[in-house]
């Protein structure tokens, strides 16, 4: 565990931050992009989790969480030195997990008559905030990738979260007795 005795170090006054492996690279660099983007998603998960959620997402939302940390950690690490460090990655074991979320929460929803408009609760909102933030960080990381290899299940567990943010978003609204939003193709 990381222990942090000083928040700030001037070492990125020049525009640069250290990866995990301590290489110095442009804080703007595709890399740094993908992780931070993953900073901010679970970022707008805490703001979901601080407006209110229900019982069932509030259990799940940290343990998503604490796996975009994994998901973070997973990215600021190059391929080549994930062999050097033990470091948390996303495992094919995260990714089934969001299957059965999906799964579970889907069957309670039903399925989806139309397309819907994001909102409904605040808490629903909140989701579908962070549904989009994700599915960003699926997009950064797929330019990454472009350049460099990135771990064999960060792609694939974006793209589940995503999915599950949505049905959770869903589910929220149908718990607070919350019609859900539709899209009018007619207006």
């Amino acid at each position: 565990m990381p222990r942090l005795t000083k928040i700030y170090t001037k070492k990125g006054d020049d525009g640069t931050t250290a990866l995990g492996s301590r290489q110095r690279v442009a804080k703007d660099s595709p890399r740094v992009a993908a992780y931070g983007t993953v900073d901010e998603l679970n970022s707008v998960l805490g703001v979901a989790l601080a407006a209110g959620l229900t019982p069932r997402l509030a259990e799940l939302l940290p343990t998503i969480q604490n796996e975009l940390f994994h998901l973070g950690s997973d990215l600021c690490f190059p391929e080549e030195d994930k062999q050097i460090y033990q470091i948390p990655q996303i495992e094919i074991r995260h990714v089934e997990t969001l299957e059965e979320v999906i799964d579970e929460l889907t069957a309670l929803v039903g399925p989806l008559d139309n397309f819907i408009l994001p909102g409904g609760s605040l808490a629903s909102a909140h989701l579908h905030v962070a549904r989009t933030v994700c599915r960003r960080a699926e997009r950064e990381v797929i330019s990454l990738r472009r350049a460099e290899p990135v771990g064999p299940f960060v792609i694939p567990y974006l793209n589940r979260l995503s999915d599950a943010l949505f049905v959770m978003a869903r589910y929220e609204n149908q718990q607070q007795s919350i019609p859900e939003p539709l899209w009018n193709s007619r207006l």
